[in-house]
Formats: C-alpha cells, sequence, structure tokens
C-alpha cells in the first residue's frame, strides 16, 4: 500500500534523526520520541518505512503482552534479527533481566553515526515488566542517551502514552511526543480518487484508517465499496473494529457493552444505562469513565453562556461508530454471506446516521478553516442543545467551553444531496439563536446540497471545508 499522508511525520521522524547525527561525539546525542495513536492507524508502518529510508542501523522490537521473561527471550530475538553492528553479543551473552538488556543494548549501538531502536507497545512492558518505567529511565540517562541512537517508542493506549513522559513519572521530559492520527478527509479523498463530498463521506465509512482504505478501489463509489466489503466476512472494514476493541477491553465487558449502547445512538447518561441492560449509575459512570479515558468516546457539553449539565456522550472514531451501528449487531448475518440484506439497511438508515456523525467532522473543518471572511477564529468550535431538544444549535463559535464568555458565531448543517439550506432553515436558526442569546451574532450554515437562504453571514460547502485539511 502506497504510504499516503504521512510526509510530515516522516520530516519530523528524519530531523530528529539528523539531530542525532549532528550530535556524533557530544556527550548525550541521543533523541528519543514517544509516538501515541489508536490501534490500525498506521503508526508502526510509519516507523517502518522511516528506518527503512534512512539506511541506519535499526532494530523494531514489539512487545505483545506476554510474560515478562517471554517478552525479553523476543527482545533479544529482535536484536539478534536486526541490522545493528555486534548483534552477536546477545546470541554471545542472553541478559537476565531489562536491566542488563537495555544497558547491553547500549553497548553494541554505533558511536560514530546514528542508530535506531524501536520499542513497538511499550504500553504492554509497562503492565507486565515490574518497574519497567524506572529501568527505561536509568537506561536512558545512563547509557542509550550518551549514544547517537533514536529511540521511537510506540503505543496504542492512548491515556498510558500520555502517562509515560507526564510530570511526576520516571520518563518525564525525556522523550518527544508524536501523535499519529488517522488520514484526514483531504487525504482520504487524494487516496481513493474522490471529490470533496465523497471524500468526507469515505472519512465517515473508513475513519481515515489505511488499511480499510487501502480495500477501496480508486475512484469507486461508496455504495460499490459497501457492496463489496459487506459481502467479505474478514475484509478489514468488518475484523478491524472487531480486533481492536479485543485488544482494548480484553477483561472489561461492561465497558464493551456500554459502548455498543453509545454507538448505537444513545447519547444521555439515562437512556445509554437503559440501552446497557439497566446497569446502576455507578457501574455505568465507571464504563463511561474507562471510555473517555482511552478517548474512545467524548463526553460533550453543550456551549453557552450559561452552565448546564446537560452531557452527551458520543463515539470518537466514526468508523467505529460506523461499525457499531450497521456491522456488529448484522454479524451473524454477514458472515451467512447475506452481506447484502445488511447492504440494503445501511442504505436506509445511512442519511439520518451520517447527518449526525458528520458534524464533528465539519465542525472541525471550520475551525481550521477559520478565520474566513466576517467570521473570526475560535478557540472552541461547539454545540448547544437543552435536554427536551427543543433548542438545538449545530455550530458554536465561542471564546471558551463548556460556559463562555462570549459567543463569536452560531450556525446549522444541513447536509443532504439534493436540499439546499433555504430561508425557512435560517428561521429556525434565528428562533434558536433568540433563545440562546440575546446579541445578534453572526450566523452561518453549512450545506453539501448549496445554499438559497439571504442573510447568512458566511456559508460553507465541501469544497471550502475541504481546503481546511489542505494548509
Amino acid at each position: 500500500m502506497a504510504f499516503v499522508g504521512r510526509d510530515g511525520e516522516l520530516r519530523r521522524l528524519d530531523g530528529l534523526l539528523a539531530e542525532v547525527g549532528s550530535g556524533v561525539g557530544g556527550s548525550r546525542p541521543g533523541q528519543c520520541v514517544l509516538i501515541r495513536g489508536r490501534r490500525r492507524i498506521g503508526k508502526s508502518s510509519l516507523v517502518e518505512v522511516f528506518a527503512d529510508r534512512s539506511g541506519a542501523p535499526s532494530v523494531f522490537y514489539t512487545a505483545a503482552g506476554a510474560t515478562a521473561e517471554a517478552e525479553l527471550a523476543e527482545f533479544t530475538e529482535a536484536i539478534l534479527g536486526s541490522t545493528l553492528p555486534d548483534r552477536e553479543v546477545f546470541d554471545d551473552a542472553s541478559p537476565g533481566n531489562w536491566s542488563a538488556a537495555l544497558r547491553q543494548l547500549a553497548s553494541l549501538l554505533p558511536d560514530d553515526r546514528p542508530s535506531i531502536v524501536v520499542i513497538d507497545e511499550t504500553p504492554y512492558l509497562m503492565e507486565r515488566v515490574d518497574a519497567f518505567e524506572g529501568i527505561l529511565q536509568r537506561a536512558w540517562d545512563r547509557e542509550l542517551s550518551r549514544k547517537p541512537v533514536l529511540l521511537i517508542l510506540i503505543g496504542s493506549d492512548l491515556s498510558m502514552m500520555e502517562a509515560l513522559g507526564s510530570y511526576g513519572r520516571p520518563f518525564h521530559q525525556r522523550g518527544r511526543e508524536m501523535v499519529l492520527g488517522p488520514l484526514s478527509p483531504a487525504e482520504v479523498g487524494d487516496m481513493l480518487g474522490l471529490a470533496p463530498a465523497e471524500a468526507f463521506d469515505a472519512a465517515l465509512v473508513t475513519g481515515g484508517l489505511p488499511l480499510i482504505c487501502a480495500a477501496w478501489p480508486t475512484g469507486a463509489g461508496l455504495w460499490d465499496f459497501l457492496a463489496t466489503e459487506l459481502a467479505n466476512p474478514v475484509s478489514p472494514l468488518l475484523v478491524s473494529a472487531e480486533r481492536s476493541l479485543a485488544a482494548e477491553f480484553p477483561e472489561s465487558a461492561m465497558a464493551a457493552t456500554v459502548l455498543a449502547a453509545i454507538g448505537s445512538g444513545e447519547r444521555t447518561f439515562t437512556n445509554i444505562a437503559r440501552a446497557a441492560g439497566g446497569i446502576s449509575h455507578t457501574t455505568l459512570t465507571r464504563a463511561a469513565e474507562t471510555l473517555v479515558g482511552k478517548r474512545i468516546v467524548a463526553a460533550e457539553l453543550p456551549v453557552s453562556t450559561r452552565p448546564t449539565k446537560e452531557r452527551r456522550y458520543r463515539v470518537t472514531d466514526p468508523y467505529l461508530r460506523f461499525w457499531l451501528t450497521f456491522v456488529r449487531p448484522y454479524l451473524p448475518e454477514i458472515e451467512r454471506l447475506r452481506g447484502d440484506i445488511t447492504l440494503e439497511r445501511v442504505r436506509a438508515g445511512w442519511t439520518s446516521w451520517r447527518g449526525r456523525a458528520v458534524e464533528p467532522l465539519l465542525r472541525e473543518s471550520l475551525a481550521r478553516l477559520l478565520p474566513a471572511g466576517s467570521l473570526p477564529a475560535a478557540p472552541v468550535v461547539g454545540a448547544y442543545w437543552t435536554r427536551s431538544n427543543s433548542v438545538e444549535i449545530d455550530i458554536v463559535g465561542a471564546d471558551r467551553e463548556p460556559v463562555a464568555r462570549e459567543l463569536y458565531f452560531l450556525g446549522s448543517i444541513k447536509w443532504l444531496e439534493r436540499a439546499a439550506f433555504d430561508d425557512h432553515d435560517l428561521l429556525a436558526l434565528q428562533r434558536h439563536r433568540a433563545a440562546v442569546t440575546d446579541v445578534p451574532v453572526p450566523l452561518l450554515a453549512i450545506s453539501r446540497g448549496g445554499v438559497t437562504a439571504t442573510g447568512l453571514h458566511a456559508a460553507f460547502g465541501p469544497e471550502e471545508l475541504m481546503t481546511a485539511w489542505r494548509r
């Protein structure tokens, strides 16, 4: 698969390796980078491509969640199979613990040229090896950083990778951080040869995951892609989410149950509890905290000048949201090779599902695009709602969240192919503005099917929003 959309990350890694090279002969030429991102986002592939292109001696080790002893044995095997010079040292004398292994590794790294050491799935070692963070910190301070080496630590558990470099932890301020996100809508569109509106659809279904995008034929439409994928029970679209969730929640069935309830479309605490089987307040709170902590679910409050407790939950990854809604409940059907039935179900529910699922992506696009015309850049681009949904505003630009001092603009999203944002839609937006503020803040519309209303301060379509991702 062509490595699309990672040029910036490759340049950054190249720059770090160049820093290491320029420090050869110095007292501490070593550099460390901590790379985190969701599973199957392409972190390992990025680093493999970088290491191969660099031509530097390197070792790539991937932890597997086994015992500390088994992980140590695999680490030794990775070094023996690497391109590091003098790697045979590990064959002659196998280290008995991780401290010895890292010390021995440092001894064989070259002194006169840069090398690369990669430890993938670092959180597994943090869980399975006693005091691993302290062991790593001592090895880095005493041996590894004194060599011209680029140490790359990779992890899919976002909270654990954030903790690794946080204040009060042994490895604090010893590594730079890099967050690898999904392919942007523009990158998805470029990779698949799609126009902006269709690229946004593809970004929703694939989540920008390279593995799923790679299965999408260039120029193919959404329904052709889904027909092919749903007919194959082992396609990336079907199995990627299942594998990721199995790795995220190997022993937390309740978190998976709550996630399924949120993914099915439930957004409020009460409705989620009911959909999850009537679980208790305490159990749901604990599960929700787990999901939010892992960045799989977002817990959001309305943005307005008045405080509110009307919290709502949503699945952050649009692909996972699509999978939980349209795929997971019907896997037995797909496994019986009746993906055609599943496809018709997606067709029937697509417009309604997309209308809600696309909103966070469009808000982020707008935030990246601003300032534009008379609209200022906004530190926060969120939404507003009431408990009864009698007032819902799709876009709220403000100076802070959730309780703003000042509202910069309000807006509405209408994401339909053959229906423009018209005067009726504008009137509804004006009524909702009056329910939120007495100030005549600017109004804007985001519409897939065009805008016919007069009196808006700004309007954006797929083409304008896509430019935000190309800056």
